[in-house]
């Protein structure tokens, strides 16, 4: 039987069913995992929680404020050094119609000529095998600690991973799983990390290893996230607020529309684009000066008027000096013609492709406004009217996102379901989560209101034949839960 030597489960249902697994692997059905681990070595075990992305969204690559609430599913890792240069993975649940639920390399692999091999040949790796490119969210972690903090793997490692984040419900089961297996690998390998710079590493892997083109928000969720509190994240590019607190008359929840969300896909990565064309394309005006909106001076826009981000350019100056001279669309040959590349790091301007630009471009400017309102009026003692303005916001958010056209049918009649719902049975608004185009819509209502939002889920249940998946409760992220040490005794 496995007993904790150092930390704690924090009485999370989940941590203790984890444990009880662990100490019945040799009954599990999947034989792979019976044989993984040595009883007589030492586990080291983490755990991360997905997110539900209350405001900010999208706008989080623009360098918006953004709002998540870390959410009571989680992912958990049980990681055990050995002798062999070799990376084990065994991923428990795996979805059958997407991937084969083991993976094995040698950390070799990452080396060519004694130095860690480069992100696109990493890419290259991964992504040769699709039933197995999901191993790319776990094993990253090696080559990034390995190209960015100077680590030398001398061992090898296997892994064990369950995950109560649904996939592709826009919940960010891809942070969740990163940051559990980047914090068991730190902790079992004597690596310190910072709580923040462990998110940091987490989005390499995405962007880089996976080659997603994601913010930071999910990662800084799954690793700073504390339970009960909307992390605030200042995407500029990465700075931490101070937690705000959900008032106790205020809960959130998350309802799963049935329709499977992709931060790799077309959409996401096309509105991402097109903000930074649009971007590119305001920061290269010139012939006459604006009023910069907080100093009240006339100043002349350049690439850094606004710390280079478009999240800092005021709904007003947009409005009045910009929208009307950006594209609606734009082809990427001639955006590239003009202005040779955006300044984003993770996406580049296919030149065969037409991007929608000025309405990409709106979102963040209008969303980063949103934020900040919103997190202002949950500071201060709550109003019925109090309680109206955050739910208008959150269905402003929401608009913005299918104007975008990141939205589906399915969020959207969940949006839909839960305004009509309206104040009058505790429920004051929604919007889908994270990247869009399907996965799940996060709902703002007074405490206690479970019932309507049951009802809201029946009747998208009978409209759809889909009952969705309900998120409720919240837990704290990697930082706070630590790790724990297991050994087996008799």
């Amino acid at each position: 039987m496995y007993q904790i030597t150092s930390g704690s489960t924090h009485n999370l249902p989940d941590v203790a069913e984890f444990l009880e697994m662990l100490n019945n692997l040799s009954e599990h059905p999947e034989a792979a995992a019976r044989i993984l681990f040595d009883p007589q070595t030492e586990l080291t075990v983490a755990r991360a929680p997905g997110r539900l992305d209350v405001m900010g969204g999208i706008a989080d690559y623009s360098g918006s404020l953004v709002l998540q609430l870390p959410i009571k599913e989680a992912t958990l890792v049980a990681l055990q050094r050995h002798d062999r240069p070799v990376i084990r993975i065994i991923s428990l649940g795996a979805e059958e119609n997407q991937r084969a639920p083991g993976f094995e390399m040698p950390l070799d692999d990452f080396e060519r000529n004694g130095q860690p091999i480069d992100y696109e040949t990493a890419q290259v790796y991964f992504k040769r095998n699709p039933d197995r490119h999901w191993a790319a969210y776990a094993a990253g972690a090696f080559l990034v600690l390995m190209r960015e903090r100077g680590t030398q793997f001398s061992q090898g490692a296997s892994m064990l991973i369950s995950s109560q984040v649904p996939e592709g419900k826009g919940v960010s089961s891809s942070a969740a799983l990163e940051v559990a297996v980047m914090q068991a690998v730190a902790s079992a390998f004597d690596i310190q990390i910072e709580a923040r710079d462990m998110a940091l590493l987490c989005q390499k892997v995405e962007n880089l290893v996976v080659g997603a083109p994601c913010g930071v928000m999910d990662q800084m969720t799954a690793s700073c996230g504390q339970a009960n509190r909307l992390l605030a994240l200042l995407c500029q590019p990465a700075e931490l607020q101070e937690m705000v607190a959900l008032p106790d008359q205020v809960a959130v929840w998350g309802l799963d529309s049935g329709i499977r969300h992709a931060v790799s896909g077309a959409d996401y990565g096309s509105v991402r684009v097109g903000a930074f064309m649009g971007y590119r394309i305001i920061a290269g005006m010139a012939g006459r000066p604006v009023i910069e909106a907080e100093s009240g001076q006339p100043v002349r826009l350049t690439d850094t008027t606004w710390g280079g981000y478009l999240a800092n350019l005021t709904p007003a100056t947009f409005e009045q000096y910009y929208a009307a001279q950006l594209q609606e669309v734009l082809d990427g040959q001639a955006f590239l013609r003009r202005y040779t590349n955006t300044t984003d790091s993770v996406t580049q301007v296919d030149p065969a492709h037409t991007y929608a630009v000025r309405i990409p471009t709106a979102h963040p400017i209008y969303e980063h406004f949103r934020v900040r309102t919103y997190a202002e009026l949950l500071a201060r003692p709550l109003s019925e009217r109090s309680l109206e303005l955050l739910g208008e916001l959150m269905n402003q958010s929401h608009a913005s996102y299918s104007a975008c056209g990141l939205g589906s049918e399915g969020t959207d009649r969940l949006v839909e379901l839960v305004r009509e719902a309206g104040p009058a049975q505790g429920l004051y608004g929604a919007k889908i989560t994270g990247g869009g185009s399907g996965g799940t819509v996060a709902i703002l209502g007074r405490h206690g209101a479970d019932s309507a939002v049951h009802t809201v889920a029946e009747r998208y249940a009978a409209e759809t034949g889909h009952q969705p998946y309900l998120f409720a409760g919240s837990s704290s992220g990697a930082a706070a839960f630590g790790t724990l040490s297991l050994k087996q005794y008799d």
